[in-house]
């Protein structure tokens, strides 16, 4: 059975998961930030069938956040490597990656340490707000629909009443 599509829903989260939410293309964009370019690298790295890859790897060029380049000619060969779409989604990594350290790490410590090397500090990302740089915080943030919101949508009392409440929240 196949899930329903939220690629066309008014919301950026709903057609980011649609896109990414998928555990295997994560992994593959980790791969891509990790350095790996290469079918068969990300296949031993991650122990994806082939199948899947090729189906992630394809998406992932498809919507323009990875380009496929030929390397090798007989047997052709491609290597994938991150476009400034594809990077732009690094900072999402960051913050999924933060998440789970202060939550999923056990007793060891956390697994992967990510080094910010402008300042020379380990990494512990933050999501700050573009305006004025302080840390987002849910009980510091309202929502309303924007722009993109389909009218006909906005009006309805269910949108209302939820967008209100999702101002509450905090």
């Amino acid at each position: 059975m196949r899930r329903k599509s939220f690629g066309t829903w008014p919301c950026s989260i709903a057609r980011t998961v649609d896109l990414l939410g998928d555990a295997w293309t994560m992994l593959v964009l980790r791969e891509l930030f990790y350095g790996e370019t290469r079918f068969d690298g990300f296949a031993t790295a991650l122990g994806i069938p082939r199948s899947t890859l090729t189906n992630r790897l394809g998406l992932l060029v498809d919507e323009g956040l990875v380009d496929q380049r030929e390397y090798q000619v007989d047997p052709v060969r491609h290597e994938y490597v991150l476009t400034d779409k594809g990077r732009d989604f690094f900072g999402v990594i960051a913050a999924i990656n933060a998440w789970g350290d202060r939550w999923l790490s056990g007793e060891e410590g956390v697994p992967v340490v990510m080094r910010h090397e402008s300042c020379g500090h380990d990494l512990d990302a933050t999501v700050v707000c573009g305006s004025c740089d302080e840390p987002v915080r849910l009980d510091a943030v309202s929502v309303r629909p924007g722009p993109g919101y389909p009218a006909r949508v906005a009006s309805r009392p269910d949108v209302i009443e939820r967008f209100e409440r999702a101002s509450r929240t905090g």
